[in-house]
């Protein structure tokens, strides 16, 4: 029995890298290639650290040729403002080793909170400016007049990696980023109309849970490769606004199905009729992927659902005993059948762009990301504090190869910083350093220096390099991978004149080996993450996001509220995964507040309105201020207000009072706050932090 686990368990695991693409081969291959170019072009130009070269092209190796270029791009800069950084660091304090690593460390810390408040690869360059800064400095220690030699050499070999890994991603059987777009957004329409399909006819709970939670992702990748694909091509940049569009439609149309699904409709003649439309077609899709290839027969379809839905029911109609209700769920029908209709015009769109620059007036849908400042600040303290603690170690002991560690101790407590667990990242780039140590001594100490020369060495390095690359192009393997591949280069240090030295090589590695050890300490003990206390800092903006779109005259865009709270929730989502039910219970809040917000959206266009009464107006202003209030003040534990009940009084005095279809508009939203808030108390209340 346990025998049959254990062989299930082993195929299971290594079914994904005993089975790479043609993809995967091609991304191994190419990479490799690359790597040995430049290494060969180092060796040419007679570069101090050939290594670099070659280590580059690994560490901005991408499987998408946008993603490589953005990454290589942003490295660059990282790598100039640290080159600039260590110039006029070592300038000033050079003399004073206490003020030069003490410089540094703040340094260090200054980029790690600038690094934690931006994305990929934004997010890379910033880290880099830190660290690369403290691999210039520190060579220069005492020595302050080699500085710009030192760094105009790191840079020479950091450009010689990057156009190397350019070129090549985008010359040998590219995977375009623009492609990949196109690929991916026509996945998520088929995992858009499949969510839809089982929210419409009452599908497994926990399936479409995973769904919605994939879909949230999708779309933050879609908007990261958007940039991805502008660096690849300029001409991208035509279709820029055509991919934002998109973007906000796909989370309009996932709000919308969302809805629908949590308030299951009655059955009424009203009703009925548009709900069976939109299943009928959702499940078509979803079952037909090729349709994709010809969007304009959904298009139309959907058109006439979302015409339907609109149309106000008869009063005579059977609605079943809530007129409002069915007023509330046609209208979110309609709503989903509109986005979902926009969304395949967007593909439609990015498949036969446009030539020249758009002359819409329209304004592009803003996509607003989640910045965490305390977050961000404890990045940085501890990022700081931990390297000035190891260069105080290093002047105190004079231990030459402490040096190694200060810098290992400044790249993982900067670079892993704003991950998630950065202590599972930490040990899994240590596995992987620790994994390359056997290898690059048989080569380096052993092979090469009995069979020197680059044939020899591309003979020894490519068995092992293509099966790293291969794990590097695994989602499961990639960052043990790519801590093998560098460091393996970084222990190995080819050069054309390979000799044999065990004592610098063991050095060297342990001071390694011990700064990741040390980062990872750090990480455990200085300031460290609480996955509970980072999702209660999204929870409350979430709820504060809330409070403003009550109070605030300035109303802002749809596209903004739900693209910046899709973004929290998908920041909620790697901290609460181990949380059970706990943790659902958060993710069920934030899609509800989303839900909640869309509505408050719908009430201030109607408060707004010319043609809404003044007291209506008025009723929907005190609403709004009360649930505000309820927000930013209530507690856990405490009573609810009377939020909840005024906003059913509210809605169903305005339903007795007309019936005209704004109004019900109106009673519709107050009804679906109210349940949304009722059926999430905890969320909607003040955390005890």
């Amino acid at each position: 029995m346990i025998r049959a686990r254990l062989k299930s368990y082993f195929e299971t695991s290594l079914a994904g890298l005993t089975q790479p693409t043609r993809s995967d081969w091609i991304f191994a291959l190419r990479t490799v290639s690359a790597g040995l170019i430049a290494l060969l072009a180092a060796y040419a130009l007679k570069l101090d650290h050939p290594q670099w070269a070659m280590m580059t092209v690994f560490i901005v190796a991408q499987p998408v040729a946008g993603m490589v270029l953005a990454k290589g791009f942003y490295r660059l800069l990282g790598t100039l403002a640290g080159g600039l950084a260590a110039i006029g660091i070592t300038s000033v304090f050079g003399t004073n080793p206490w003020l030069l690593v003490t410089a540094l460390s703040v340094w260090i810390g200054l980029c790690t909170l600038v690094s934690s408040l931006l994305r990929n690869p934004e997010a890379y360059g910033a880290a880099l400016a830190g660290y690369t800064a403290m691999i210039i400095g520190l060579p220069a220690f005492g020595q302050p007049h080699v500085v710009v030699d030192l760094a105009v050499a790191r840079c020479a070999e950091i450009v010689l990696g990057i156009v190397c890994a350019g070129l090549t991603s985008r010359l040998i059987l590219p995977k375009l980023a623009a492609d990949a777009i196109i690929s991916r957004l026509k996945r998520s329409i088929l995992d858009l109309a499949t969510y839809a399909g089982g929210a419409f006819s009452g599908g497994d709970p926990a399936t479409l849970a995973g769904l919605h939670r994939k879909l949230i992702t999708d779309a933050q990748m879609l908007a990261e490769m958007r940039a991805y694909a502008r660096l690849e091509a300029p001409s991208f940049a035509t279709r820029a606004h055509p991919v934002r569009l998109t973007i906000g439609q796909l989370l309009s149309a996932l709000s919308a199905a969302r809805a629908l699904h949590s308030h299951a409709a009655p059955k009424n003649a009203a009703l009925i009729p548009v709900r069976s439309e939109l299943q009928s077609l959702v499940s078509e899709l979803a079952a037909t992927p090729e349709a994709l290839d010809d969007t304009s027969p959904w298009v139309t379809r959907l058109d006439a659902i979302a015409g339907k839905a609109r149309q106000m029911p008869d009063a005579s109609t059977d609605q079943g005993d809530d007129r409002v209700g069915t007023i509330t769920r046609l209208t979110i029908a309609a709503d989903f059948a509109e986005a979902f209709k926009q969304v395949l015009r967007g593909l439609d769109a990015l498949r036969a762009p446009v030539t020249g620059p758009s002359r819409s007036n329209r304004q592009p849908p803003a996509l607003v990301v989640h910045r965490d400042y305390p977050g961000a600040s404890r990045n940085a303290i501890r990022a700081g504090l931990a390297t000035l603690a190891v260069a105080a170690f290093w002047l105190t002991t004079k231990w030459s190869d402490a040096a190694g560690t200060v810098i290992l101790v400044a790249v993982v407590s900067s670079l892993f910083a704003a991950r998630p667990d950065p202590v599972r990242v930490s040990w899994g780039f240590f596995k992987g350093t620790l994994l390359a140590l056997p290898f690059a001594f048989l080569v380096g100490q052993v092979a090469l220096p009995a069979l020197p020369g680059f044939g020899w060495f591309t003979l020894f390095v490519v068995p092992i390099l293509v099966p790293t690359a291969l794990g590097m192009a695994n989602p499961r393997t990639v960052g043990v991978a790519t801590a093998f591949a560098i460091n393996f280069l970084a222990f190995l240090s080819p050069h054309q004149a390979m000799t044999y030295a065990p004592g610098p090589f063991f050095a060297g590695s342990a001071s390694v080996l011990v700064g990741i050890l040390l980062a990872i300490g750090v990480f455990i003990v200085v300031l460290p993450v609480d996955p509970w206390r980072a999702a209660n800092r999204i929870v409350r903006a979430m709820r504060e996001d809330l409070a403003r779109l009550c109070l605030h005259e300035r109303v802002p865009r749809r596209s903004a509220f739900e693209s910046l709270a899709y973004d929290r929730i998908n920041q909620l989502m790697p901290l609460l995964q181990n949380a059970g039910r706990k943790g659902d219970a958060i993710l069920g809040g934030g899609v509800a507040a989303v839900t909640v917000g869309l509505e408050i959206l719908r009430l201030r266009a109607a408060q707004q309105r010319p043609s809404t009464p003044s007291d209506t107006a008025l009723s929907i202003a005190n609403f709004l201020r009360g649930l505000a209030r309820e927000l930013l003040f209530r507690a856990p534990g405490e009573p609810q207000t009377a939020t909840i009940t005024v906003a059913r009084q509210y809605a169903a005095g305005l339903s007795e009072r007309s019936g005209s279809a704004d109004t019900l508009q109106i009673a519709a939203s107050l009804r679906i706050i109210a349940a949304a808030i009722e059926d999430f108390p905890d969320f909607f209340t003040r955390d005890r932090g």
